[in-house]
Formats: C-alpha cells, structure tokens, sequence
C-alpha cells in the first residue's frame, strides 16, 4: 500500500531542535502518532537516513515523515455506479458532495444502506484509505471531507468547530423563524424514549446553532445554518426546538415523502485550512433538486 510523506525543510530557527519536538509543535503529530513512527521500518527520515525522534536536527536538514496508514482499511466495497462527485482532491484529502441516502460508513442501524467508505472502495479499489472528517446524516446531501491518512484525519478533526473548518448549511424548515436571524444555544442529550433520536435537555452537552432566513415563506422557508458545535442531528433538533423542524425531518418533524423523502438538509459551504500546505480552500455545493422545488425562488 503506498504511504503518503511530508517532507520539512528545518529552517535556521529550528536548528538544534529535536525530530520529536519538530513533529509535534511544527508538524502537530500526535503522541500516539509518533509512537507509530518510531515503529515503522522508514517512518522517519532525515536527509534520507532513518532517524530517531531524540536526534538533534540542523538548518538546512530535510525531514521526511510518512503520513499513510499502516493497516489496510476493513471496508467493504460496495459495487455499483455511485453518483458521488469528487468536489477536490489531492494526495491528503479529499471533498465529495455526497447524496442522499448514502451513510459515511456502515452502521448497525442501517446495515443494507450504500457507503461513502464503500462506493469510494468500489471506485479506488479495497487499499482506498477512508476517514470521514465532518460525517453526513443518510438523509443529508452536500459537502464532506474525507482524509486519506489517520494524520491528516486527526489535524482536521481537532480543527472542526473552528476559524480552521467552517461550515454552512440550506435547510428548508416548516413556517418562519422568528426573528428572522438569531442564534440558538441549547444543550443536546439522548432522548431515552428512543434508540436513535435527540433531544434538547438541561443535562445535555451544549450545543450552539446560528441561522439566518434566506428566503421566508408562511408554509416554508429557507434557512441558512451554521453549526458552532457538533452534536448528533444538531442543526435538526434545534430547529424543531423553536417550532420550525425541516421539511421531511420523520424523526423530529413530520413525515411527508410527497413533499421531500427525507431532512430538507443540506452542506452547502465549506471553508478550511489544508493540514499539510496551510492553503485555505473553498468549496460550495448548489442546492439538490429536490430542496430548489421546495423553495422556487432559490
């Protein structure tokens, strides 16, 4: 399986530092993920010979470090021709704009639904390396990173809820909110009546949305939502908290497959900073037939 690498110049500032101080204050490896490199046979190179995270580096020095997986993943490719667009992709990561109906990887609820993980293994061949950074409800379409190492995994999932990784949600929820713009903070827990729902309750983790009315209508609108935590169904239980659950939303709204078979969700933009080159990159996804009919004017 071929491993991803970074390669660090050691600049005049770091001269005399240690390969283990570099990896993690400069490069942001874990601790664990260092232990990882100490036991691979070239997980650490200096100026192309092995190095030990205790040696000490100088101006000029070049530090080859792998970022690859080192267990082959246990996805099971799921066959057939999977509309799921590659938004962006490089050597690190990767964005989709996943469909509805797809789950990011296999779940005991919902053992017979198709995979992000598994149509990617179906696309890239079973050696695909899969994490999921900002997982997608089945029933959510739109924006979603996927790393392609558990390093760069790791360096994007503790920059979510961040200036680091922004996001931006289209929802389409019953009625008007009132006011037309505001911010809900309310915390998050099970709800224990059911196996998979939420619920908003005072000893729950806090959970904070923001939303914006895009569009208002009396029977529907459309709302811009940013999520500034990341709880389970978040952006789905909050807004069925103020009286305004999404179009579709079975779970914590009302069920209408003639109006839209599913949550009226969707991950409409993403901001964030690459791990490994520092580049900001931005994406949007047009909205999903589906939510435009609802919203003509959209």
């Amino acid at each position: 399986m071929p491993l991803e690498t970074i390669t660090k110049t050691i600049t005049a500032e770091e001269d005399s530092s240690t390969v283990r101080h570099i990896l993690k204050a400069k490069l942001h490896f874990s601790t664990h993920a260092v232990a990882r490199l100490t036991r691979a046979e070239n997980g650490i190179l200096v100026n192309g010979r092995h190095a030990r995270t205790v040696d000490i580096l100088r101006a000029g020095d070049i530090l080859q470090v792998e970022t690859g997986d080192h267990r082959p993943p246990k996805v099971l490719p799921t066959p057939g021709d999977w509309p799921l667009p590659i938004v962006w992709e490089d050597g690190h990561l990767l964005v989709v704009n996943k469909p509805a109906g797809m789950t990011a990887h296999a779940s005991n609820f919902l053992p017979d639904t198709p995979t992000v993980a598994g149509a990617l293994a179906w696309q890239r061949g079973t050696d695909f390396i899969f994490h999921s950074v900002n997982r997608l409800d089945k029933g959510t379409t739109g924006l979603m990173v996927v790393a392609k190492s558990g390093y760069v995994h790791d360096r994007l999932r503790r920059a979510l809820h961040t200036a680091d990784f922004y996001r931006e949600y289209r929802a389409v929820c019953l009625g008007c909110p009132q006011p037309l713009r505001g911010t809900i903070d309310a915390p998050i827990g099970r709800d224990e009546t059911s196996a998979v729902a939420r619920t908003v309750r005072p000893d729950g983790q806090r959970a904070v949305s923001h939303y914006e009315v895009l569009l208002p209508g009396e029977a529907l609108s459309l709302v811009k939502l940013v999520p500034q935590t990341g709880r389970t169904h978040q952006l789905r239980v909050h807004m069925a908290s103020i009286g305004h659950p999404l179009a579709g939303d079975w779970l914590y709204g009302t069920e209408d497959p003639h109006l839209i078979p599913r949550p009226a969700l969707h991950a409409y933009a993403l901001r964030l900073t690459h791990p490994v080159t520092g580049e900001v990159l931005s994406f949007t996804a047009p909205l999903p037939a589906d939510m435009r009919r609802l919203v003509p004017e959209s």
